[in-house]
């Protein structure tokens, strides 16, 4: 990377500042016997500020892996390999190598055997990717969890990418699952509804454009777009257009809800009443917000809203408050 490179993404460049510190922290604890412990505390501390900033860097998690390791911290590695898998999705299959491993021994070993498959650098996952891993990459993009800003992010930019590659099709199939998880994305819902216009997918593009007007009401993008449509309506070779129905709306918003669904507390609070006691939206809607299930929480809620629900509008906004 060149220096103009750096100095366009300022924390990448911290990124590896602290990275730098953290290694001279590590020399210096081997060079001082009687000061390794502090030394070692500075390296851990300088290391774990370069992923902070910039956690797609996979030399800042290699750092603070080698830091652990002399420090013998078996349970800070575990901790470091979790945070990782959070970054990749929370993948099930990824939690079951760290069970009955010697961490101190194996712990860098298996660091590198997930950055040799899951690559964080956008670009060198996709050179690696074949037509089937592609494939199979789609398929696992429906079953994980994208909660994490850091993984909506990488994933985000891995899906980026096969729309580079002209994989308009897929991107499309994909992007709901990232925006089901963090419905607050508003430059990605843009994205998709850029892509829809050009498409002249009309009616998707408008439900995109609603909803960042929605989170973001002073951009006023579903208002342009209507401008937009207005003007080519006034041409001889544009077919009439009106906006989605609300029906239409609510099956938008009932489908992002399912895609946001995860294991919650409703059915188990639930369970608690009796047959005769079935809680109601409102119900719902409070236990996921208690539960931090805010995007499930906040689809229903636009989805009550554009039932007519007008209590709902009020939750729309306390959770667009909660997931800013």
């Amino acid at each position: 990377m060149s220096t103009t490179d750096l100095l366009q993404h300022p924390r990448r460049n911290l990124g590896i500042r602290y990275r730098t510190q953290a290694t001279r922290f590590m020399k210096l604890a081997k060079k001082d016997v009687e000061r390794k412990h502090e030394n070692l505390e500075w390296a851990e501390h300088n290391a774990r500020q370069s992923i902070l900033y910039d956690f797609t860097d996979q030399e800042n998690w290699r750092c603070l892996a080698k830091v652990k390791v002399e420090r013998i911290d078996k349970d800070g590695l575990e901790s470091l390999l979790m945070d990782l898998f959070q970054v990749l999705g929370r993948d099930p299959d990824l939690l079951v190598q760290i069970k009955e491993a010697d961490l101190i021994e194996s712990g860098q070993e298996l660091l590198e055997a997930i950055f040799l498959n899951d690559p964080l650098d956008a670009d060198v996952w996709f050179e690696e990717m074949s037509d089937d891993e592609i494939t199979t990459f789609a398929s696992r993009c429906r079953t994980l969890n994208f909660t994490d800003q850091r993984a909506n992010i990488i994933f985000g930019r891995r899906i980026e990418r096969l729309l580079k590659a002209g994989k308009e099709d897929l991107f499309i199939s994909l992007v709901p699952h990232l925006l089901a998880h963090r419905p607050q994305n508003h430059e990605l819902w843009l994205q998709l509804g850029r892509l829809h216009e050009r498409r002249k997918e009309i009616a998707q593009s408008w439900l995109c454009y609603d909803h960042v007007q929605v989170l973001l009401p002073h951009t006023l993008e579903r208002d342009r777009f209507l401008s937009r449509m207005k003007g080519k309506m006034d041409g001889d070779d544009f077919k009439p257009w009106s906006a989605p129905t609300i029906s239409d709306r609510k099956l938008f918003l009932e489908k992002m809800q399912k895609l946001a669904r995860i294991p919650s507390a409703i059915d188990a609070k639930n369970e608690l009443h009796s047959p005769d006691k079935v809680l109601s939206d409102e119900e719902k809607i409070a236990i996921l917000v208690e539960d931090e299930k805010y995007s499930e929480a906040f689809f229903m809620a636009r989805s009550l809203a554009a039932n007519g629900e007008q209590w709902a509008l009020e939750w729309i906004e306390k959770i667009r408050e909660l997931i800013a």
